[in-house]
């Protein structure tokens, strides 16, 4: 016995002393970054390229930055591209004391919202009906959706379609034609055919939950990156969208920001920014108009920066949502 001890010491002592013989253990951080750092080359091109795409991202927004308190005489000579010249706040000051501009920024956070709301809305209660595989014809419906990815009635067929319904120059002319994105519908439906096993909802049933019950008790829940993801597309689609506001709406007051801005970039001039008023000289006006010009790209783009970054976490896990089973 004690010579079977001895021995079964020994060996422990020499697996302790063998590295071989040990379970492999990952290197050490430092380790990992000396191996990381063995091909120099290679770590100086990659880093170049990402900071040169940082740079072309990024110097475009500090540039509008810069350019919406600089003076436009100093932006048309070139001097304008690092730092702002001619410090001025006079574009925002015209903005923020405009009805019309405010008008028009209430107005894109009131579509944003109410649209937001009914498309995630739609799509996630389709998605997870077309997910059901006792859902009977799911097949054909799902065809009908597909079917107009690949062919629309066009521009004319969509404004008599809005006219007959009577929505013509109302907020449901602007949030429900484009209400469900059919690619958002086909990634929303992959999601819960991968994440929502039929096992779950037949023990649920077991306890009394009904499909109702079922869906906003344990669905919902288990798929917030799936909502995050739909929430932030259409976010970002409902706030930069103008074509429908252009096309369907007629009176001023209900003009989104995105519609006005369009005004003024393409008048340039401050009648079209929402009257604020008679100048003295077109050069007056002009010099105006741009920075009227710049203020509003900024102003119209904070609220976006200021939501997204809260919800990227959610995001990152949702970008792969059905291209990848899990």
């Amino acid at each position: 016995m004690t010579d079977t001890i001895s021995a079964s010491t020994a060996s422990a002592r020499s697996t302790r002393r063998d590295p071989s013989a040990s379970r492999h253990v990952s290197p050490p951080p430092r380790a990992r970054w000396r191996e990381r750092a063995a091909d120099p080359v290679f770590n100086i091109v990659a880093v170049g390229m990402l900071v040169v795409a940082i740079i072309a991202i990024l110097y475009p927004l500090y540039f509008i930055v810069i350019a919406s308190v600089s003076e436009p005489s100093e932006i048309l000579n070139g001097n304008v591209w690092l730092w702002p010249q001619g410090f001025t706040l006079e574009g925002y000051t015209r903005i923020f004391s405009d009805a019309t501009i405010l008008r028009g920024f209430a107005n894109s956070v009131l579509y944003t919202v109410v649209g937001t709301a009914i498309s995630v809305a739609t799509i996630l209660c389709a998605a997870y009906a077309l997910s059901r595989r006792d859902l009977y014809g799911r097949t054909f419906f799902m065809l009908l959706f597909i079917i107009t990815m690949f062919i629309d009635g066009g521009l004319i067929a969509r404004y008599l379609v809005v006219r007959d319904l009577g929505m013509l120059d109302t907020i449901w002319a602007i949030v429900l034609p484009g209400a469900v994105g059919v690619w958002n519908l086909i990634i929303a439906r992959a999601f819960f055919e991968n994440n929502v096993p039929g096992e779950l909802r037949e023990a649920a049933q077991l306890d009394g939950a009904n499909d109702f019950r079922f869906f906003f008790r344990i669905v919902l829940p288990l798929s917030k990156p799936l909502i995050f993801l739909m929430i932030m597309i259409h976010l970002v689609a409902n706030w930069n969208a103008f074509f429908d506001a252009l096309i369907f709406l007629d009176d001023e007051s209900k003009y989104p920001l995105q519609l006005v801005l369009r005004n003024v970039l393409i008048q340039s001039e401050v009648s079209s920014a929402g009257g604020t008023g008679a100048l003295d000289s077109y050069a007056a006006a002009q010099r105006l108009g741009e920075l009227i010009k710049y203020g509003m790209i900024v102003v119209s783009t904070i609220p976006l920066l200021i939501v997204l970054p809260f919800m990227q976490k959610h995001f990152t896990k949702g970008a792969l949502l059905g291209a990848v089973k899990s």
